[in-house]
């Protein structure tokens, strides 16, 4: 018997015919069953399983169209040739063993060269179905093992990427559609120490896993700093030299950071090659947009990287929105984009603004769209009242004693002070004594209240009174910007002495700058007005520290913290 003999089955209800055919097949090096019906055929198909058929199309009991069926449908995915023995000359009928399952026909009386070369042919078609059937179980195994390798790696994904505020803060509402498994889009939030929100929405060049290949340690940088007490400037330095260093050379982030301070009613906010955003004032109606003015993350080196930063007044219900380009590249069934334009619309249409995130939801399904990208929008509003989740500053906690009697000293001079916000040093400092942790939030907003006083007002000699409106606010902060890269001297020194108590302990924290000073009392005994945005800064201090006092004209405080022993 032949290396690629086959097992074929002849199905044929002429004794003679049957054994002519048996003969050849034999001589031809196959393995040969027989059946002189076609109930007999389906029989020996499902006990013997044959490789091919020789089907006469006329038999008893069960004629052959009929026998084919069955056997097609027996066999399942498997290729199980049917050729056709048949004396039938009209194209009707031979049509007919074709739509039976046929897949060729040999005509009567037998030609045993043709039958050769049919039954090599139905051989080759045969393996060749065989073959692709094991490749494509092979690319479905495959493939289910890259999914669930995504799978993984998208839970621990979202675990680190969603670790922060994002789903807990009442002030946030959201929409991701991510266009793979894995989105593209990454959306972050977290609260500073001192309680103001940190939000990052980028965009990653591609989709799926290699655009979320940076997400991993942009969302560790942005949550490890903003955890620290880091500002806009520092983190988004370092997140740029990160994707710069880890990232080839064409993926980089478009993203839009920004900073959101319920105690000083502004919005900080960095637009690098995102969609403009938007300031949503309540009261007046009007849009103020968030124009992208730098490139993305992982583009410029370190040296080249511009981290300026604009800064926006926010009334209490005010609202920014962001989102990103796969909002507006969304498409029709005519090709047309949902575009800026439409955008533009829902807002001009809104008339509660409390409800513009579901109507920019419901134009986008209205528009009936197709997604091409992932798709993501975010509202963040100012509430009046504080955040409802812990800043949660990260430290570690062995158990072992803490410093207890120390004093430090620092002068930050011109230099340092143009390039380098030191509170996230000194306040992990601070934090290794155990009985400051739980008053970590209002430590830092203290020190980075007298330290932004001692700077703007001290160092830099600014007037908050430029502050009484939108326009003296920008330009406060665009002189604050100027002043600072100007600056050739002047220094703020922060003097912080600790010790113990009967009951606990006692930190004096002292911070002088260079100034000209102010009048401390005319300051303080001015009446907070609600909407206005300066002066709100000494007052909360007061509020926070356990004792506060100004010396030597305005240019010294002196605030202290106390704390007790835990049982």
């Amino acid at each position: 018997m032949a290396a690629d003999a086959l097992t074929v089955l002849i199905a044929e209800d002429s004794p003679a015919d049957r054994l002519l055919l048996s003969t050849i097949v034999h001589r031809q090096g196959h393995r040969v069953l027989t059946a002189a019906n076609g109930q007999e055929a389906v029989e020996v198909f499902v006990r013997e399983r044959p490789q091919l058929v020789l089907m006469d199309a006329l038999m008893p009991v069960v004629d052959g169209f009929e026998a084919a069926r069955q056997i097609k449908r027996l066999a399942g995915e498997a290729l199980v040739p049917i050729i056709f023995l048949t004396s039938l000359r009209e194209s009707e009928a031979l049509a007919r063993c074709l739509e039976a399952g046929g897949d060729d026909f040999l005509a009567k009386p037998y030609n045993q060269v043709i039958l050769a070369a049919k039954i090599n042919a139905m051989d080759r078609l045969r393996r060749l179905h065989a073959t692709v059937l094991q490749q494509r179980d092979l690319i479905a195994r495959h493939h289910e093992y890259l999914l669930h390798e995504q799978r993984v790696a998208k839970a621990v994904f979202d675990k680190v990427a969603h670790s922060g505020c994002l789903n807990e803060a009442r002030n946030i509402r959201y929409l991701q559609s991510p266009y793979a498994l894995f989105n593209g889009d990454l959306l972050l939030a977290a609260y500073t120490p001192s309680g103001d929100m940190h939000l990052l929405l980028g965009d990653f060049t591609g989709h799926g896993l290699p655009a979320a290949v940076g997400a991993m340690p942009l969302a560790e940088v942005f949550y490890g700093m903003t955890a620290k007490g880091y500002g806009l400037a520092q983190t988004l330095r370092e997140m740029n030299a990160k994707l710069k260093r880890i990232l080839p050379v064409d993926m980089f982030c478009c993203a839009t950071l920004l900073c959101l301070s319920t105690q000083r009613r502004v919005v900080e906010v960095w637009n690098g090659g995102m969609p403009d955003g938007y300031i949503q004032e309540v009261v007046t109606g009007k849009y103020t947009p968030l124009v992208s003015r730098h490139l993305p993350l992982g583009v410029l080196s370190a040296e080249a990287f511009d981290e300026r930063t604009e800064v926006w007044p926010m009334g209490v219900g005010n609202r920014v929105f962001l989102l990103s380009d796969g909002v507006l590249d969304t498409v029709d069934g005519d090709d047309r984009l949902f575009g800026v334009e439409r955008l533009q619309q829902v807002f001009a249409a809104n008339r509660a603004p409390e409800r513009l995130f579901e109507e920019i939801e419901q134009a986008l399904a209205g528009f009936r769209g197709e997604v091409r990208d992932d798709v993501s929008m975010v509202e963040i509003s100012l509430r009046p009242d504080p955040p409802t989740c812990s800043p949660g500053i990260l430290y570690t906690d062995s158990g072992q004693s803490c410093p207890l009697d120390w004093s430090v000293s620092f002068e930050f001079r011109a230099e340092t002070l143009k390039r380098h916000n030191p509170l996230p040093h000194m306040l992990q400092l601070l934090l290794e004594i155990h009985g400051l942790r739980g008053q970590s939030g209002a430590l830092y907003t203290v020190m980075a209240e007298l330290y932004a006083n001692a700077l703007e007002h001290g160092v830099l000699g600014l007037d908050s009174r430029l502050k009484r409106d939108a326009q003296g606010f920008a330009s406060y902060y665009r002189q604050r910007n100027e002043r600072l890269m100007q600056l050739k001297s002047g220094y703020i020194r922060v003097h912080m002495d600790v010790v113990p108590t009967v009951a606990g302990g006692c930190l004096t924290l002292r911070i002088e700058d260079s100034g000209q000073g102010f009048d401390v009392a005319q300051v303080l005994a001015q009446p907070l007005e609600v909407d206005r945005l300066s002066g709100r800064g000494l007052n909360l201090v007061r509020h926070l520290a356990s004792d506060v006092r100004w010396s030597d004209g305005g240019r010294s405080v002196r605030v202290e913290f106390s704390w007790a022993v835990q049982a």
